[in-house]
């Protein structure tokens, strides 16, 4: 398929900015990037109310804010995971899809602001992101969330960390889960898939953004190869939740998501796999840009729906 033409014209409007790659920038520099990127998107949408908490972490109080949409409680609970490579991205970056979530699902949304690279190194991040759900899990009455109806969920490395929280749950035996949703996940420590060599450079992502954002994750390389980085390489993918998987055509990391789907249906999880033609990375959260973007947002809202029975 073709390139999109919305995401055509948002891809000609980005090269005429003229803005540096991510990989030539220092973690600082991306951030600042990144935020107004986020800015970009317009204010979010209402819901009920927000509220911000702090949880007890391995490296300290761990951020989460919760979004309440309009309906009578306890809701199910989809803990969110903010992508950016592991290295950029907060809650404030997200605030606009969790709000949307929220709202077009009927879930609360607790977005999980994690440790970031370089600063703390893997597995910081993931060890966060599953402290936070294993709280949500166990004190999710205290916000108004139905402990039963627990689903994790991430864009891009968020969607790693989603799937790493998964397989922890499981491997740890510490809380049931019924959903994940990986939106263009990264599942494997390998820059040399077909699609990384199809979309190297020009749709947004370019491999060597990505090289970039696993430098800065990984202390060593031999870390890439950890189940709990790579998912992906994880030796057993049996009784995990069923799982949604999200990919872009052209997208790098589109072949290890559809890689990950294909190995979760393997091991017997029930798995939707939707690749959604002429779009690129990220464009999930661009709802005011791509149609395809708001099929996408309400298709993990069906699913969440669908999971709540």
């Amino acid at each position: 398929m073709p390139l999109d033409l919305q995401v055509r014209r948002f891809l000609e409007d980005l090269e005429a900015q003229q803005a540096p790659p991510l990989h030539a920038l220092t973690p600082k520099q991306a951030r600042a990037q990144a935020t107004l990127e986020a800015a970009s998107f317009g204010p979010p949408e209402p819901v009920a109310s927000i509220e911000d908490r702090t949880v007890p972490g391995p490296g300290g109080l761990i951020p989460v804010r919760f979004y309440t949409p309009e309906a009578d409680g306890p809701f199910p609970v989809l803990i969110y995971y903010h992508g950016g490579g592991w290295v950029i991205g907060d809650i404030a970056s997200h605030d606009a899809i969790c709000c949307s979530l929220a709202n077009a699902a009927g879930w609360m949304v607790a977005s999980v602001e994690y440790r970031l690279a370089p600063e703390h190194k893997y597995p910081a991040a993931a060890e966060d992101a599953y402290t936070a759900a294993r709280w949500i899990a166990a004190h999710a009455a205290i916000v108004g969330g139905d402990r039963r109806w627990i689903a994790v969920g991430g864009d891009s490395a968020g969607g790693n960390l989603a799937a790493v929280v998964a397989l922890m749950a499981r491997d740890r035996n510490a809380f049931p889960l019924v959903l994940q949703v990986l939106i263009y996940p990264i599942t494997d420590y390998n820059f040399d898939t077909p699609s990384y060599r199809e979309n190297s450079d020009g749709y947004l992502l370019a491999r060597e953004t990505m090289r970039w954002f696993w430098d800065q994750y990984l202390a060593t390389s031999d870390d890439g190869h950890q189940p709990y980085a790579s998912p992906l390489r994880a030796p057993d993918l049996s009784n995990l939740p069923p799982a949604l998987v999200i990919t872009a055509e052209f997208d790098p990391l589109r072949d290890e998501g559809e890689a990950y789907a294909k190995r979760l249906r393997e091991s017997g999880v029930p798995v939707t796999l939707t690749r959604y033609d002429g779009m690129i990375h990220a464009f999930f959260r661009r709802t005011a840009t791509f149609d395809k973007a708001r099929i996408a947002l309400h298709e993990v809202a069906a699913a969440l729906k669908r999971a709540f029975v």
